[in-house]
């Protein structure tokens, strides 16, 4: 059962997503459209200040546990790290095996505190921050190496969410991101129905389109059911190849150009629900 806080995430989600391609949002339209949201899951905002404080203590409550378990691997680390030094110099092969029993267990955690920063809740692909820090230098937003990226766009999305309803569009976007994942090259979710695909740095740009049109063949094979009806999802997409230090900005917003060419095609070809 899902607890009020996650509930509260979804709306979240739905809300902003919703309000994605809106130029101005007043603070008194993104609270109507996140009541309407709320009115759909069955949810009485109520007290929106004790609402608030009591999601804040929640978030507060959860970056806290990050630190503290952030700073028990540390000091696991270093004690592991010690004990395997003394163990090198004594020659010690029974304490050398247990140090690394330790250090196996220990790397096990790191990799789940990892995840819990960098994953998306609700698609599980990698989200922004994991980008930032694997790709990006620093505050700079400039590339560390060279490669290949594509944007990924749901079309229609919008009236899929208008049609079936925001917890179909949810389960889409989870299949959507699952299908992108089957590429295995590593899948972001950049923001509402956008996603980000990073290929490796030997794939081309031409190599990179011809992957994302055989997943979009894929899934224009197939037929989602919703409510007793059968709809047919499809995307649209832009490839960007960019160098070390080049922009991530500039390499997005041609890639977003590119998406555009090629949502006027599909289009043309895919209509909507």
């Amino acid at each position: 059962m899902q607890s009020n806080n996650d509930v509260l995430k979804i709306i979240s989600s739905q809300t902003k997503s919703s309000i994605n391609e809106i130029s101005v949002v007043t603070p008194s339209m993104y609270a109507a459209i996140f009541s309407k949201f709320a009115n759909a899951h069955n949810t009485v905002i109520g007290d929106e200040n004790e609402l608030a404080k009591n999601l804040l203590i929640s978030e507060c409550t959860h970056l806290t546990n990050l630190q503290t378990q952030a700073s028990k691997s540390a000091m696991q680390l270093s004690e592991s790290t010690s004990k395997a030094i003394s163990a090198i110099k004594d020659k010690d092969e029974k304490l050398l095996q247990s140090v690394l029993q330790e250090t196996q267990k220990l790397r096990l955690e790191v990799e789940k505190l990892k995840e819990s920063v960098y994953k998306d809740t609700l698609t599980n692909a990698q989200n922004r921050k994991w980008l930032n820090d694997n790709f990006l230098k620093d505050d700079a937003q400039n590339f560390k190496d060279g490669g290949t990226l594509a944007i990924v766009d749901l079309n229609y999305f919008k009236i899929i969410n208008d049609t079936f309803g925001h917890i179909i569009g949810d389960k889409v976007l989870l299949y959507f991101a699952n299908e992108l994942k089957r590429t295995r090259y590593s899948v972001v979710r950049y923001g509402g129905d956008e996603f980000i695909i990073m290929f490796s740095k030997n794939v081309s740009a031409q190599k990179a389109t011809e992957i994302l049109n055989e997943v979009r063949k894929r899934i224009l094979s197939k037929k989602i059911k919703a409510q007793e009806e059968l709809f047919q999802v499809s995307f649209s997409f832009g490839v960007s190849e960019y160098v070390a230090s080049q922009k991530f900005s500039d390499i997005i917003e041609k890639a977003d150009r590119n998406m555009y060419e090629d949502k006027m095609i599909i289009k043309q070809r895919v209509t909507g629900i």
